[in-house]
């Protein structure tokens, strides 16, 4: 079966000089502000950690003592990161357990 996709519309229009109009961009996740040199190093971090315990692994976690592990190494890897210490990239360690804590938050709260 093909799937019928639809194409959101505010119902504003951005008109530029050329002629072109497009929907506005009012209310759209900022991509383009993100920084890219972060989200490589998260990317380079989930790598590491693909090869270290298998890819989408993380994924699997759906428990309260799973979302706790993520808040416990998050909030090691903080620590480790406000007190400057670079033996590994801990910002990055920060943002992958957040977004791994968020993650399972969100399958428990849908249980």
């Amino acid at each position: 079966m093909i799937k019928k996709y639809t194409t959101k519309d505010s119902g504003k229009r951005q008109d530029y000089i050329s002629g072109m109009r497009r929907d506005v961009q009012d209310g759209k996740p900022r991509y383009d502000l993100c920084d890219r040199k972060m989200i490589r190093r998260w990317a380079e971090l989930m790598a590491r950690g693909a090869e270290k315990y298998g890819e989408e692994n993380w994924r699997l976690a759906d428990s309260k003592e799973e979302l706790n592990r993520f808040k416990a190494s998050f909030l090691r890897h903080a620590f480790q990161w406000m007190n400057n210490d670079n033996d590994e990239d801990h910002a990055a360690a920060c943002i992958f357990n957040l977004a791994a804590a968020e993650t399972v938050k969100i399958k428990i709260n849908e249980k």
